[in-house]
């Protein structure tokens, strides 16, 4: 039990585990796809809206909870509603993670796969066509297979000796690295010639291309990119020292988040008019247009490796929360050995991503309610799974948390006055379940 109840060393080692578990592939892959295939600028402003309104409650329900618990996100529910049907809200969780990784860690695949590309030379300058190469590289089994292995077992390594020590120094030095160079391609792309217009595109509301469906994909993105709903912050928050302030750790993820939200749409958006590509170009968007980008820099090749370096860094600090979740479930209560239950939780979330890769090729006729089977799983995990799980964590907090607990982990660490309190409990209570239910409820028609 020692190892699970270690805590960071400091506010800021937490700040920056718990934006690295939010800041990987949520706002730096899927955020721009997204986004570019729902309308650009109003979409923007709405995931801002949900973020700050929905997700940043909802990021400081579980910081309580874990803080407040001290467990694991399964026993975490468990300990402070013992013998109730709340503790599925933590199993639910662990599904819901092992769902996420399943095409998460095929997109980790991806990264890996072309980070060693650009360290070996093998894209700028060899590659005419991205999208061709992008298309290669998915709908080639056995490279989707590599990636999907490797990706997975960088992940089961680095677990099962645990994380705290590696990814909280790592992180300290690799996310600031990972700003500056978001930066520079902010820069470059910027000042490409046409470039006006992809700013035009992601910063101009016209809300005449939002849809129900849109407003629901702002709703999920904003609790994709700050990893919420599948309580993972619920186990990271259980290592926090009872001295730090969770309103103030929280609003600073969420800063973070936003920033680097706004930083990938200013790399890609400009970039994509200049260029002459598709905003609706989908899940291959980052990979596509990427490369295009430093080919047109001095050291191209370079900066294209370094900067895929440290996006497979943002990648893995997300997945590692993701195993996290599933591996301290199955060995906090049960006693099992760690690096048995993260090498088994490897084997079977690479099997659960074979049908995603083949997604791509051999079974890319396969569909489910008409959507391909990558994108069928990301639509459940990310649009129905996640706003259901802030759900059930928003009514958790709102009927069974117990008030004078909440209120102490709330104001702790922080001279917040009681009204901040009351303002977030009013918003858990009655904001979030309500805005959930609402588009819930217009987008499946029922209204």
């Amino acid at each position: 039990m020692g190892e699970h109840r270690e805590q960071w060393s400091s506010k800021l080692g937490f700040i920056l585990a718990s934006a690295g578990a939010a800041i990987g592939l949520g706002a730096i892959w899927k955020f721009p796809y997204v986004t570019g295939t729902n309308g650009g600028g109003a979409f923007f402003l709405l995931f801002i809206a949900f973020t700050l309104l929905i997700g940043l409650p909802m990021l400081i329900a579980e910081f309580v909870i874990g803080r407040g618990s001290k467990k694991e996100a399964v026993t975490a529910y468990k300990k402070l509603a013992p013998n109730s049907g709340w503790t599925w809200i933590g199993k639910f969780g662990v599904l819901g993670c092992f769902l996420l990784l399943s095409f998460y860690s095929v997109v980790g695949g991806w990264v890996l796969t072309y980070t060693v590309l650009a360290v070996t030379g093998q894209i700028i300058g060899n590659t005419p066509d991205y999208g061709a190469l992008f298309g290669m590289v998915t709908s080639t089994a056995w490279i989707g297979l590599i990636g999907l292995f490797a990706f997975l077992l960088i992940n089961v390594l680095v677990l099962s000796l645990g994380i705290k020590n590696g990814i909280e120094k790592a992180n300290k030095f690799l996310m600031p690295l990972l700003f500056v160079f978001f930066l520079i391609l902010v820069a470059r792309s910027l000042t490409l010639e046409g470039a006006s217009e992809g700013v035009r595109f992601f910063l101009q509301p016209d809300f005449s291309k939002i849809t129900s469906e849109g407003v629901l994909y702002a709703l999920g993105q904003s609790f994709f990119a700050l990893a919420v709903g599948f309580s993972c912050l619920v186990t990271y928050s259980s290592y926090l020292d009872k001295k730090e302030s969770i309103p103030s750790a929280a609003t600073s993820v969420v800063g973070m988040n936003l920033f680097v939200s706004l930083l990938a749409g200013l790399a890609i958006f400009p970039a994509i008019f200049a260029l002459g590509f598709e905003p609706t170009e989908g899940p291959g968007l980052l990979f596509i247009v990427l490369p295009a980008v430093f080919a047109e820099m001095i050291l191209g090749e370079l900066f294209l490796a370094l900067f895929l370096l440290l996006f497979l860094f943002a990648t893995l600090t997300s997945s590692f929360s993701l195993l996290e979740i599933i591996i301290s479930a199955f060995t906090e209560s049960k006693k099992r050995s760690r690096k048995k239950v993260a090498g088994y939780t490897g084997l079977v979330v690479f099997l659960a991503g074979i049908p995603t890769i083949l997604g791509f090729g051999l079974l890319s006729n396969v569909t489910f309610f008409g959507l391909p089977i990558f994108d069928a799983t990301d639509f459940l995990v990310s649009n129905i799974m996640l706003p259901l799980g802030c759900l059930f964590i928003a009514l958790f907090i709102s009927f069974k948390m117990e008030k004078r607990l909440m209120e102490q982990e709330f104001l702790s660490g922080n001279g917040l006055a009681k009204g901040f309190f009351s303002l977030w409990i009013f918003l858990m209570k009655y904001i979030v379940p309500i805005v959930i239910i609402i588009v819930f409820i217009n987008t499946l028609g029922i209204v």
